[in-house]
């Protein structure tokens, strides 16, 4: 019996990290939403004003004996960039902020770690700003949000925006791609 783990992650639009999420071998779900705010069962509205604290996550089903938490974590930062402060590239605000919700001890200390490596083989060309907070309560996004890549490749934004981090996805992550 194989045991499945979750992962909850910030990277700024969800849409983008959950494409590349998506991808990966061993990911068996995603589901867009929210995390880490005040306001119980907040609309994207309500997330975009910036002021009820969440951030735009993708919940993550995966089997850890085909791609280890560390593995995805690693994937994750190529899908975004966690070097800057509440924004990835045009989106600004807390919403947008790069963020590892641990759902367990070895999940932080995985997350911690690998975020010190990264700093420490100076992948970036900055420090890593990426918060490592506990899981609080995950609220879905509207259905509209969910598989958005799949659902809507030739949009402007799935065309200029995500499309470039699968890509770069498949050059550095081919041997977890799934088929």
């Amino acid at each position: 019996m194989t045991t499945k783990e979750i992962a909850t992650l910030a990277g700024g639009c969800f849409w983008c990290v959950e494409a590349v999420i998506l991808k990966v071998i061993g990911v068996e779900a995603s589901v867009s939403g929210y995390m880490g705010g005040e306001v119980d069962n907040p609309t994207y509205k309500q997330i975009c004003t910036g002021r009820t604290g969440h951030a735009e996550v993708i919940q993550v089903t995966f089997d850890p004996s085909v791609t280890s938490y560390k593995e995805l974590l690693q994937i994750f930062f190529t899908a975004h960039d966690p070097t800057t402060l509440n924004r990835q590239g045009a989106d600004v605000g807390t919403q947008y902020r790069s963020a590892i919700f641990y759902h367990s001890d070895e999940q932080r200390e995985t997350a911690e770690a690998v975020i010190q490596e990264l700093d420490a083989a100076k992948i970036f060309p900055s420090p890593i700003v990426t918060e490592v907070t506990e899981a609080s309560t995950f609220y879905s996004a509207e259905d509209y949000h969910q598989d958005y890549y799949s659902n809507n490749p030739y949009a402007g934004y799935c065309r200029v925006v995500i499309a470039p981090k699968i890509a770069k996805f498949k050059a550095q992550f081919a041997h977890k791609l799934k088929a």
